[in-house]
């Protein structure tokens, strides 16, 4: 089987690399640094369905984007969503905040339209995550 990306994650996402489990991918706002695993597996909607071996992998690499946002963005909280509501492929979301945001102390999702990255905002923020 070949992995397909959930076609609203395509459109609204930019791909930045492949670990061993997941895809990491970059929500197209600029609002937030908004981050989604999605493990590389097709017919997934719940962390459950994983093996119990691909469970522990996904939780390192989760802890690894966790940190790495903490590090790079020192934000006030880290949001960690797994919903599916509107895009059953499992997918989790990974969002700095700040209590300065624009929709702080609100969920992010539809309150603000979408603000697109520049081309020099990606390639400063990969650089800064090194990715």
């Amino acid at each position: 089987m070949t992995f397909e990306l959930a076609p609203e994650l395509k459109r609204d996402c930019i791909e930045l690399v492949d670990w061993q489990l997941c895809k990491v991918l970059l929500l197209n706002d600029s609002q937030y640094p908004w981050f989604i695993l999605v493990p590389r597996i097709d017919n997934l909607k719940e962390i459950i369905d994983l093996s119990q071996s691909q469970q522990s992998l996904f939780w390192s690499e989760s802890a690894k984007l966790s940190e790495l946002l903490r590090e790079v963005f020192n934000p006030d909280k880290l949001n960690i969503a797994a919903l599916g509501n509107m895009v059953p492929q499992l997918h989790v979301h990974h969002i700095a905040r700040f209590t300065n945001d624009i929709a702080w102390p609100n969920p992010v999702w539809g309150l603000h339209p979408a603000v697109p990255y520049s081309n020099e905002q990606l390639i400063s923020l990969k650089k800064a995550l090194a990715l």
